[in-house]
């Protein structure tokens, strides 16, 4: 996936500026799975705006900066139109931690159970997050697809970090044996 076709997606709902996609949109939702900082934003809008996948109005303000609002296009509908249909392959899977636990074995175990304890620390504190998300079940939702499809990737996101919780705390148990 392309920060591209997660902009798409977000200017179908409505017309935005760069700001409000950041705040609202990546910030407050799929910041969890996809995240993007504000000049990664900006930098893709303008390039999305000269492949024609967008169109913007500035709003000229006297007491603030101007205001640059974007919209879809029929060609940016399109592309992501065409994206939501194209097969996607596995993402490469980066994780830092198992790095450095493949390591760590040279470090005495009271500090290997610590990295550890850190370790689950900060997914019991994502499960937390995840958990605060104003969301219903799914068997809560009616109809409405566009939550369903928001609570099912938030499913998953808890269901990933239960399983980091899982896996730590067998780790933790193995390698207390040894």
């Amino acid at each position: 996936m392309s920060l591209a076709h997660a902009i798409l997606g977000m200017l179908r709902r409505g017309p935005m500026t760069g700001y409000e996609l950041k705040t609202r949109c990546f910030d407050g939702s799929i910041a969890h799975f996809w995240p993007a900082d504000q000049a990664q934003i900006y930098r893709t809008l303008e390039r999305m705006a000269a492949d024609g996948w967008l169109e913007s109005t500035l709003e000229i303000q006297e007491t603030r900066p101007n205001r640059k609002e974007y919209r879809i296009t029929d060609a940016g509908v399109a592309e992501l139109e065409r994206w939501l249909r194209e097969p996607l392959p596995l993402p490469a899977y980066r994780e830092p931690f198992l790095v450095q636990l493949f390591f760590a074995h040279t470090i005495p175990p009271a500090e290997l159970d610590e990295l550890l304890v850190r370790q689950r620390r900060l997914h019991e504190e994502r499960v937390a997050v995840y958990r605060a998300i104003p969301l219903p079940p799914v068997d809560q939702l009616g109809g409405d697809r566009e939550l369903i499809a928001a609570r099912l990737t938030l499913d998953l996101g808890l269901a990933v970090e239960q399983a980091h919780l899982d896996w730590i705390d067998r780790a933790r148990e193995v390698l207390s044996e040894r």
